[in-house]
């Protein structure tokens, strides 16, 4: 059996902190063999930095998942990719468009056993011409055909709920499992899929409570009432709600359980 702690989007200084609160706790009581977040919104809201890859690391997250935000500060010094200590701690989508820096899957030697993360991106609602996710997974899992993977963890980065939940279906029992990240809301439908894959639409955010999508509300407000195009700025204080879930995976790969977890940090 391995168990995966996997975090949904930490957005900013407010969810970071709160996330390395809580850590040590949601490690004692899962006790994971991997623990993975997604980045794409640590750096105040907007991709990440070397510092801050660097400090979660240390922190007690193992590896890294992104999306669409990726590359807001990905540049000179900011290049996570570019560091050799740091580069393979992270991967963007796998259907980014070709020639795009980074990976989008990477295979982890976890003591005898061999996990692969694979990132994707949907496209529906996404506005960018992302390449197809589906055709994507097939792509990789046919490159991986014939290796003793010990199982297969798909963060599927997207806002359409139906999109993700026939992704889930599509790959049930071909992957170990597939959770969601990007509306920073938490769905209510984790679940075991009928041939061994966990599934959860969307995780939800670790970031500020009293917000919108981890944004002061301000700003969107603004933007809603009268089409004020407001920077949105992160808060720096007050309570955060954390979501993560918990996938326990058999020595056949196929889920055995999910458990959905939402905490406040004061």
């Amino acid at each position: 059996m391995m168990t995966f702690l996997i975090f949904g989007d930490v957005v900013g200084k407010i969810g970071r902190e709160a996330l390395k609160r809580a850590l040590p706790r949601l490690k004692e009581e899962f006790k994971p063999d991997l623990t993975i977040l997604n980045a794409e919104n640590l750096a105040h809201g907007k991709g990440v930095t070397r510092p801050i890859i660097a400090d979660m690391h240390a922190a007690g997250i193992d590896f890294f998942t992104s999306g669409n935000h990726i590359f807001s500060n990905q540049k000179g010094p900011h290049d996570v990719w570019a560091d050799p200590e740091l580069k393979d701690l992270l991967i963007r989508p796998a259907n980014f468009p070709d020639g795009t820096a980074g990976e989008g899957e990477k295979t982890l030697t976890l003591g005898e056993k061999r996990v692969l993360v694979v990132n994707l991106i949907c496209q529906v609602f996404m506005g960018e011409p992302y390449g197809n996710p589906f055709v994507a997974m097939e792509a990789i899992l046919k490159r991986h055909e014939g290796e003793k993977l010990d199982a297969i963890l798909v963060d599927l980065h997207g806002e359409a709920t139906s999109e993700r939940i026939a992704f889930g279906i599509h790959f049930d029992g071909r992957v170990s499992s597939v959770t969601g990240t990007h509306t920073h809301v938490p769905t209510a439908d984790a679940r075991l899929l009928p041939k061994g894959t966990a599934y959860l639409t969307d995780i939800g955010m670790t970031g500020a409570r009293w917000s919108i999508l981890g944004v002061e509300p301000e700003g969107p407000i603004s933007r809603f009432v009268a089409g004020e195009a407001r920077a949105f700025e992160i808060p720096e204080t007050g309570a955060v709600d954390l979501n993560a879930v918990a996938v326990t995976v058999d020595e056949n790969g196929k889920a055995v359980k999910i458990v959905q977890i939402q905490k406040i940090i004061e």
